[in-house]
């Protein structure tokens, strides 16, 4: 292994995967573990999507499930439910050894539902029963109606994974939901002590969104080039500025008095888009304790590049951040608003490939679809 690795996990960084497949495994996954210092594994549907339809390990499942009378969607579920509990048993190691921090691994609900609170809750219990495993993460898209399902699955009992997060304002509405629900598990006499749980901020998505506005403005080139590329690292930096400011409330530490576990960062979508910039920016300017980031494999690999790495995110960070936020806001460029655009688009990235594998699924088995999923 390379000590870059050691490097970043010494740092207060777990380095996470951002894939996962059953040709993943049968092998490589195990030497992601041992050789790259990799803790942990997230899913979405499109990762799902991609995975089933471009394999043949999953054909024999899938025309065994159908010929037993299984329709559409419960085939789907196995087909998931399986590689993602054996994903849980490869990591149960780490899961132990670290104390439930590490060795997660998250499966996303029904993208459908990501606009309705009670299918959304009731969609994470079944399947937290379904692979009933200590090291699952069950991942809840973090829009307005995600946040009471938030709640509602911590005060179960349920480890959540947040996903989504665009925006400094809905990271503190997510922080606030996670409380809400270990306060809510405390008030019925339950334990807290064995629930954890990640915020996952979504960091290339913002730069891809506003350089291209950066570019058409009306603004002095020197300006656009200053800051083309720094405005998802900037927005990443004041995310956890906040979550260190929220160690410190009153509210926290009652909680944590209480045997509460942090709801640690996570940089989601940290693979580079532009190839104009270095491949492991997301990776490398965003190393701070307690936070995890979650890759593609290519980045992990990258960073085998790296000389050294350090603690990245100082309180000389958050002057840099506030300041590339001024000048965004003074050139007519709202963080907020292309939050709310990128959280629609993210939602239509996942639903969109999840219905094609439907599709793909029922030509293969001769089956209708049900339209009320």
């Amino acid at each position: 292994m390379s000590d870059i690795f050691r490097e970043i996990t010494k740092a207060g960084t777990s380095i996470w995967l951002d894939d996962l497949s059953r040709n993943y495994l049968s092998g490589p996954l195990q030497g992601l573990i041992e050789n790259f210092q990799v803790r942990g594994v997230t899913t979405n549907p499109a990762i799902f999507s991609t995975a089933i339809s471009s394999s043949d390990l999953y054909q024999e499942d899938i025309l065994r499930l159908n010929k037993n009378g299984a329709d559409i969607d419960q085939i789907l579920t196995a087909l998931i439910t399986d590689d993602v509990q054996r994903a849980c048993d490869l990591f149960l190691p780490i899961y132990e050894e670290s104390h439930g921090v590490d060795g997660r691994v998250s499966l996303e609900v029904d993208p459908a539902f990501a606009r309705n609170t009670s299918q959304t809750i009731a969609h994470g219990l079944e399947l937290y029963e379904l692979i009933w495993r200590p090291n699952l993460l069950i991942k809840v898209p973090a829009t307005l109606e995600g946040l009471d399902a938030i709640t509602s699955l911590t005060a179960a009992g349920i480890s959540v994974n947040v996903t989504l997060i665009f925006s400094i304002e809905r990271y503190q509405q997510v922080l606030d939901a996670y409380m809400k629900g270990l306060e809510s598990r405390l008030a019925i006499g339950k334990s807290i002590s064995m629930i954890h749980s990640v915020a996952s901020f979504f960091i290339s998505r913002i730069d891809t969104a506003i350089d291209p506005l950066l570019s058409n403005l009306e603004v002095e080139e020197k300006l656009v080039k200053k800051l083309s590329g720094k405005s998802a690292l900037a927005n990443a930096v004041l995310a956890y500025q906040l979550f260190e400011n929220s160690l410190k409330s009153s509210r926290w530490l009652a909680l944590s008095a209480q045997g509460a576990n942090l709801q640690r960062p996570l940089w989601a979508s940290t693979g580079v888009k532009n190839p104009l910039y270095r491949s492991t920016q997301y990776v490398d300017q965003l190393i701070a304790p307690l936070t995890v980031n979650t890759m593609p494999e290519k980045t992990v690999y990258d960073l085998q590049n790296l000389d050294t790495v350090e603690r990245s995110i100082t309180d000389e960070s958050y002057a840099d951040a506030k300041a590339i936020f001024a000048q965004l806001s003074d050139s007519g460029i709202s963080i907020e608003l292309i939050a709310q655009q990128l959280e629609e688009e993210a939602l239509v990235k996942f639903l969109d490939p999840w219905q094609k594998l439907k599709m793909n699924l029922a030509q293969v088995t001769g089956q209708g679809l049900d339209d009320e999923r």
